[in-house]
């Protein structure tokens, strides 16, 4: 399957829809398919990026048989749904961020897909970009240390608008799923396990969802996270990977190309490039064929998994729960 073309198939033709057409055409030279929730939307989309199929309806976007992969680009509720009929079909997945809105949907999904030998994927830049491949090795080789802490903020003003996504129960709105799955996915992908051990408080914007929360997390390895969100209010969005010998520190590090280290003994610094920023939904495209093509993907998968368990615990002890849950 190594040489095999892929042909990838895009449900929502939004913002995010807008860039991963650019990232396909740029690493594949076409898109097979789009469908939007009018038939005239998805023409509108083909027209721009040279689509060669255009659907009114998931429903018949997934019966073409020639669509490999399904890029789901929808607002969060609708993910799970999408996701099964796209696996029923028989239909590779890469789903934007948050995958699913807890993780029983997700386990439900991930069942499914082992099921059928079929590969689901989401859409957090984190686990894609050069840079952290890269920063994963210099922490396996101790070069900082046992690590100890990682500290982790993501700050967004989104606008006054009660009647906006971001702040909206039906539409599974709030800081958590929107921005919190960055933080979560930088804190466990520097952790040796998922965390057992979460303390969280939040306050809510006037629909009730989450509009800043701080959260505490441990694993049983003794390691600690602390992310702090917000979506009132701007952050640098900063990471910092603390260990005995050093830390590292990353700006910007949904899409980041470049980390410093500082070590501890002496104070000097190290720059560390990897990677641009500008091809980050690119390289999500590689590694998601790059997983169909191999069968892999696994240790992603269980990535992701644990994360979307992280969000779902925060959200439990929150006692915030979506009305289509």
């Amino acid at each position: 399957m190594s040489d095999q073309k892929l042909n990838w198939g895009i449900i929502g033709t939004g913002w995010i829809a807008h860039e991963m057409g650019e990232a396909l055409k740029n690493v594949n030279g076409e898109i097979y398919a789009v469908c939007a929730t009018s038939l005239a939307g998805a023409e509108s989309f083909a027209a721009e990026f040279g689509v060669r199929k255009a659907y009114g309806s998931a429903d018949e976007l997934l019966a073409d048989t020639n669509v490999d992969i399904v890029y789901i680009a929808t607002p969060h509720n609708l993910h799970y749904q999408l996701m099964r009929q796209a696996l029923e079909a028989n239909k590779h997945v890469f789903c934007e961020k948050a995958i699913t809105v807890n993780s029983r949907q997700l386990e439900e999904c991930a069942e499914i897909a082992r099921k059928k030998e079929l590969v689901i994927c989401d859409g957090v830049t984190i686990f894609h970009m050069p840079l952290y491949k890269k920063l994963r090795k210099i922490v396996a080789e101790g070069r900082i240390g046992e690590i100890k802490m990682v500290q982790v903020n993501f700050g967004s003003c989104k606008e006054y608008d009660v009647h906006n996504r971001f702040f909206s129960k039906e539409l599974a709105g709030g800081a958590l799923l929107d921005i919190g799955v960055y933080a979560a996915s930088f804190a466990r992908y520097f952790m040796q396990s998922r965390p057992n051990v979460i303390l969280t408080t939040a306050n809510y914007f006037e629909t009730g969802v989450d509009e800043t929360s701080g959260i505490l997390m441990k694993n049983p390895e003794g390691e600690m996270a602390v992310m702090a969100l917000t979506m009132r209010a701007k952050q640098p969005k900063r990471g910092v990977i603390a260990g005995e010998k050093g830390f590292i520190e990353i700006y910007d590090y949904p899409r980041a190309a470049k980390a410093v280290i500082t070590y501890t003994e002496d104070g000097h610094t190290e720059t560390i490039e990897e990677g641009l920023s500008a091809r980050a939904l690119e390289y999500e495209v590689l590694d998601m064929q790059s997983y169909v093509r191999e069968k892999g993907g696994q240790e992603n998968l269980g990535m992701v998994r644990d994360v979307m368990k992280i969000l779902t615990s925060i959200r439990n002890q929150w006692g915030m729960v979506y009305p289509f849950e």
